[in-house]
């Protein structure tokens, strides 16, 4: 796998981790949920809430240039990556409990981005140049 899909990849899973994370703090921090002016008006005053921005617009930014330069399929399926990151942060974080079964998800997951990527590598090193054939 090319160097520049792993970083890409990397970045996007960091940048929704941090979104994700961003997003839990500001909830964490913003309670009780009250429809007025003074709940919006915590959120707002919440750094998190920017972090939380800023992931969503990086993970955006990274995906579009993922999607212009990797393969569909690893690239769809990598992109779930930060479903396995935010489980085990918010472990770390925030106490949360792990079962098995989202330990077991979480295996699940990481097979299936290694079979796409190994597919796809495989389809990779088959393909024929046309302008070599000609």
């Amino acid at each position: 796998m090319k160097r520049f899909y792993v970083i890409g990849f990397l970045l996007l899973m960091g940048f929704d981790t941090l979104a994700q994370l961003g997003l839990k703090y500001t909830a964490i921090h913003a309670l009780p949920l009250v429809a007025s002016t003074e709940w919006l008006l915590r959120i707002l005053s919440q750094p998190w809430i920017y972090i939380a921005l800023i992931g969503y617009l990086g993970a955006f930014f990274m995906w579009l240039t993922l999607l212009k330069k990797a393969p569909i399929g690893p690239a769809f399926a990598a992109s779930h990556l930060d479903v396995i990151s935010v489980m085990f942060c918010s472990h770390w974080l925030f106490n949360e409990h792990l079962s098995l079964v989202q330990l077991a998800g979480a295996g699940l997951i990481l097979c299936g981005i290694v079979c796409l990527a190994v597919s796809e590598s495989k389809n990779e090193d088959h393909q024929v140049d046309p302008i070599k054939v000609n």
